[in-house]
């Protein structure tokens, strides 16, 4: 059975990091259910294994933590729906290339409950929107903007850390970095998408979403 926890408030990221690794520990060692943590940060970058200090626009603006989770830098705040997934794929397949893909397909089933075409893309993590209503990209195509943020890690094939959704951030906040090292795309959220999306919203569509998936 899959606990769910949701916190209120903004959860100190490193208090967030020991508590996610003990509860892993708990789980690895037969101890605790899998769980979903459903939180919000203050405002920090994090640096994923792959992280370019290249891409650390600006250093000062926010605390920047190092993290051991897959990807590269990535920006966490208010308004922004981190959802740490605790799961053990001993039970599940140890295939974490179809972990990951499943992931992106419980942000795809989620963003469908508000009529939000979600879609992947290879060689660019995480989940990205079209954006028709903006001039089109250099290459004449139509511009895609990143809505959501994928990075992983695992121990003893338990899963932790997870995703981020853009419910209603402030954007300008992501220029201080270069987002997963991408810098030809932007950024967006469901609020800049025009829809009044509340957290509370988001949540259940996410728990209706994941049954569709795990």
């Amino acid at each position: 059975m899959v606990q769910w926890e949701i916190s209120e408030g903004e959860v100190d990221y490193n208090t967030a990091l020991e508590k996610m690794g003990n509860y892993v520990q708990k789980i690895i060692s037969g101890e605790a259910d899998e769980k979903i943590w459903l939180l919000e940060h203050p405002s920090i970058y994090t640096a994923g294994t792959s992280a370019n200090i290249k891409d650390l626009v600006e250093p000062n603006r926010f605390p920047v933590f190092k993290t051991k989770r897959g990807g590269q830098y990535t920006y966490h705040g208010p308004g922004q729906r981190v959802v740490y997934v605790m799961l053990d794929l001993n039970k599940r397949g140890k295939d974490v290339k179809k972990f990951v893909e499943n992931l992106e397909a419980w942000i795809i089933h989620t963003l469908a409950e508000f009529n939000v075409v979600g879609q992947s893309r290879s060689g660019r993590v995480g989940i990205w929107v079209e954006r028709p209503d903006k001039p089109k990209d250099i290459n004449g195509l139509i511009k895609e903007e990143k809505i959501a943020a994928i990075g992983v890690r695992l121990k003893k094939w338990t899963t932790f850390h997870g995703l981020s959704i853009n419910v209603d951030p402030n954007l300008s906040h992501f220029q201080g970095i270069v987002p997963c090292g991408i810098k030809e795309h932007g950024v967006t959220s469901l609020v800049d998408l025009g829809l009044p999306i509340s957290m509370t919203d988001l949540d259940i569509a996410l728990s209706k979403a994941f049954s569709k998936v795990f």
